[in-house]
């Protein structure tokens, strides 16, 4: 069974391939993601492609078997095979090199953005207040600790002197 691969099917890939190569010169939107979508379907139906003429393949290997001439059915089975399946490859490589560079230029945009919030004189705010707190319980802190080493300092001291206050005559 041969592919027949529609001209709408192919300027549809060169075309999201051309945007690709385009997509860095704006932020992300949301038809970038849209595109990437698109792009995650075509690379399924190219799979479900790959999946039947790797079937049909196996199917034809099978019947060779029952050939008396089996390996030149096994080499007829495997050029047909590779006819069918190179196309494909092909749209796919360039699909997944079309989806890398839209996946790059979406990551590098979603950084850029965190980037940018972090910058942000509101945030700065937020961490110098941040930081004041935890330098603040740390403070504290230390100066519980230094209390309780001083009460364990006067532990005796004081114990001596619970001692005399209690004595009853």
């Amino acid at each position: 069974m041969k592919l027949d691969f529609s001209w709408r099917f192919l300027a549809a890939l060169w075309a999201a391939l051309f945007l690709c190569a385009w997509s860095g010169l704006a932020m992300a939107t949301p038809a970038q993601e849209d595109e990437l979508a698109q792009l995650d379907k075509i690379d399924q139906e190219l799979e479900l492609q790959r999946d039947w003429a790797k079937y049909r393949w196996g199917t034809s290997v099978h019947n060779c078997y029952q050939t008396y001439w089996v390996n030149d059915c096994l080499k007829e089975a495997r050029a047909l095979y590779r006819k069918e399946i190179d196309p494909i490859r092909e749209q796919q490589v360039r699909l997944h090199e079309a989806q890398r560079a839209l996946r790059t230029s979406l990551k590098d945009q979603r950084d850029a953005k965190k980037i940018a919030e972090r910058a942000s004189p509101e945030k700065a705010a937020d961490r110098a207040t941040n930081q004041k707190e935890y330098e603040d319980k740390q403070k504290d802190a230390a100066a519980r600790a230094a209390d309780l080493e001083q009460r364990r300092k006067d532990a005796a001291k004081r114990s001596q002197e619970n001692k005399a206050g209690t004595q009853l005559d």
